[in-house]
């Protein structure tokens, strides 16, 4: 069921349901904001000073990866061979193992190195940007805006980015099944007028004590639940038209009628985290964050969340007041 209308844009709309979902229509008037727009992804629309931020990210970003000093690397084990010197008791004229031979390992490993590097993705993306194309562009300037177009901010967010997923598996997360209860806390369902794919969040669901424990009642509990939002993010990711005047960002739709308060902190520590995960690894993939049905308690979670959200974050926000008006945050 598709949203006839970008709320994010214009209106917000009521909230029906279907089959235990909820979906948003009728839109009613509200106010327009200007506080944040969609920038545009072809070359030709960059400026002076963000093409120069491209090209040297870019030039960063090859070095890094050619130079094998992208992502940290593992621990090696001990060898007791190559340039170990045999030194067996009696022994007087150790000698080393074959120089030839381990010359010629240590040149196919690294040629099996750059092989996979080269190759090396994020979210299907060719990232080493001699192999890339204008997806590789596209990719590189969400992260140039999510740091303001500073080059060294940028290139270390999409290392501590790389890390993070190589050491999470997030790669893999696509593949995990999670079960059904939180199907109806979040789920992706049909597109705005604008073309971005919407995902909803209903936190009303977390009013059942037994889902809301089974959820947050423990450490476990929050990291299952954070690598399940972290599947829903990669699942949104798959709808989008990677390329310049492609869709590239998704419409978050959050509805926060009966949802727990602040005063539960097990919730608490689970919206900051994931806050600060979405935010710091995918950057730019959100064009709105619409927050409907807001209860009075909402600014004080704002206020307690703020600090950890990037101004350029919070321009996305829009906020449903009890009068049913649409305003910037």
């Amino acid at each position: 069921m598709a949203v006839e209308d970008s709320i994010a844009q214009e209106q917000p709309s009521k909230v029906a349901q279907e089959n235990g979902k909820v979906f948003l229509s009728e839109p009613t008037a509200v106010e327009k904001s200007s506080s944040y727009r969609e920038e545009s992804d072809f070359l030709s629309d960059l400026n002076d000073f963000e093409k120069k931020a491209l090209f040297e990210l870019k030039s960063q970003l090859e070095e890094a990866i050619l130079g094998n000093c992208l992502l940290k690397k593992e621990d090696q084990p001990e060898k007791n061979d190559g340039n170990v010197m045999k030194a067996e008791k009696g022994d007087e004229e150790a000698q080393p193992e074959d120089a030839g031979q381990e010359k010629a390992t240590q040149q196919c490993e690294e040629k099996k190195f750059e092989e996979k590097n080269n190759i090396l993705c994020l979210w299907g993306v060719p990232l080493l940007p001699s192999k890339g194309g204008e997806a590789t562009d596209v990719i590189l300037l969400k992260f140039l805006r999510a740091r303001e177009f500073k080059v060294n901010d940028a290139f270390e967010m999409l290392k501590n980015t790389l890390q993070w997923r190589k050491d999470g598996n997030i790669d893999s997360v696509l593949e995990e099944e999670f079960g059904a209860e939180l199907g109806s806390a979040a789920y992706m369902n049909g597109i705005d007028k604008e073309g971005h794919p919407v995902c909803y969040n209903i936190y009303g669901v977390f009013a059942d004590e037994e889902l809301y424990k089974k959820t947050f009642g423990t450490g476990e509990n929050r990291r299952h639940f954070l690598r399940w939002r972290f599947q829903l993010m990669e699942k949104g990711i798959q709808k989008l038209d990677l390329r310049p005047g492609g869709v590239t960002s998704l419409l978050q739709i959050n509805d926060l009628k009966n949802s727990p308060g602040p005063s539960r902190k097990e919730l608490r520590i689970a919206m900051k985290q994931a806050v600060g995960a979405l935010q710091d690894n995918y950057p730019e993939y959100v064009a709105r964050n619409i927050f409907i049905n807001v209860p009075f308690w909402f600014y004080a979670l704002n206020a307690l969340l703020s600090p950890f959200l990037t101004q350029r974050s919070k321009s996305k926000f829009m906020v449903a007041r009890p009068a049913k008006v649409l305003t910037p945050f």
